[in-house]
């Protein structure tokens, strides 16, 4: 039996639960290459949308026609990190990519952060590396 302090009630000492909050995620990032180590470029911008803030992008290029990233967003309040797939498309300039994106973890107040088969795009600049890129779909947080 705990002991109960004048003027407290044994509720106060109790854990609360707080119901998660499910939404629509809609980010549109524009990066620019920071650096690159063989078919890994790694990208820092600023997302714009349900939860702006700076994002970072490690996108490996591992295969002709394939991409996968790392993805952190830093919102006020917290951080966001996603793992996404992609179809890669060279075309000239400009390479595009499509695929889908998991929300694997958080920080603060996305700390439950989860989510998965988010779309995942964007386009790569090849004659600079700059990204952008566009993530959406539900979450909870």
């Amino acid at each position: 039996v705990g002991v109960v302090f004048r003027g407290e009630s044994r509720a106060a000492t109790r854990p609360v639960a707080h119901a998660a909050r499910t939404f629509t995620l809609n980010e549109r990032g524009r990066l620019h290459l920071t650096s690159h180590r063989g078919f890994t470029l790694n990208e820092k911008g600023t997302a714009t949308g349900t939860i702006a803030g700076s994002i970072y992008i490690h996108l490996h290029v591992v295969s002709t026609n394939r991409v996968t990233a790392e993805v952190s967003i830093y919102p006020k309040g917290g951080s966001l990190t996603g793992r996404a797939s992609a179809s890669y498309h060279p075309a000239g300039s400009v390479a595009s990519f499509s695929g889908t994106m998991s929300i694997v973890g958080g920080s603060g107040r996305y700390a439950h952060a989860h989510g998965s088969g988010l779309s995942f795009s964007g386009t790569i600049q090849r004659t600079n590396d700059a990204v952008t890129v566009r993530v959406s779909g539900r979450m909870s947080a």
